[in-house]
């Protein structure tokens, strides 16, 4: 048995099988497929782009306004800390004490990685307020945010053009039957009616 290899392009030809319907569904396929593997990664390179301009100057301005000291431990409680935005690696809280470039020293709670002893040296980040705050994201972490960004708005945009495709199909659906019916209702009576 040969199988038949398909027609490519039967839909944009003129030919008397070809309906409306054929010619809009050709017409969509192509719009679909330009918006999937041209639009959607447009979008998510520039919102990758845009996120990563606004994570650098976040970053740049934290990095301003924040500190760091390298601290004596002075005792620590074992209580665990929530987790604080870009601070997984610090989870407890100590009292640490650092000298001031003025040459006092100050004392403060602060979070201190798991592990640490008293008597250790840790690294700790204050704010301007004396606070103690998480470091300033690094640049792996603001691309890390810009890629992550940036694929989920590509994804975003992809599935809405996919929820469209859909929604469109189902309405060609709708019309292609009725253009069945139609047909079959002017067409059917010759089928159906007994010969004599």
């Amino acid at each position: 048995m040969r199988s038949r290899s398909p027609v490519r392009g039967w839909r944009w030809r003129q030919n008397p099988l070809r309906r409306r319907s054929d010619v809009v569904e050709a017409w969509t396929v192509l719009v679909i497929a330009v918006l999937l593997f041209v639009a959607a990664p447009l979008t998510g390179v520039a919102a990758g782009l845009r996120a990563h301009g606004h994570a650098r100057d976040q970053a740049r301005t934290q990095r301003a306004e924040r500190h760091q000291v390298r601290a004596v431990v002075l005792g620590r409680t074992d209580e665990r800390l929530p987790m604080v935005r870009g601070d997984r690696e610090h989870p407890y809280r100590a009292e640490v004490r650092w000298s001031e470039p003025g040459g006092g020293t100050r004392t403060a709670p602060a979070r201190v990685p798991a592990g640490t002893r008293t008597a250790d040296v840790v690294t700790v980040w204050f704010d301007g307020r004396g606070r103690n705050v998480a470091p300033p994201p690094d640049d792996a972490a603001v691309w890390q945010h810009a890629v992550t960004i940036g694929v989920c708005a590509a994804a975003g945009a992809a599935a809405v053009v996919l929820l469209g495709h859909a929604v469109q199909r189902r309405i060609a659906l709708g019309h292609r039957l009725g253009e069945w019916e139609r047909e079959w209702a002017r067409t059917g009576p010759r089928w159906t009616q007994p010969r004599t």
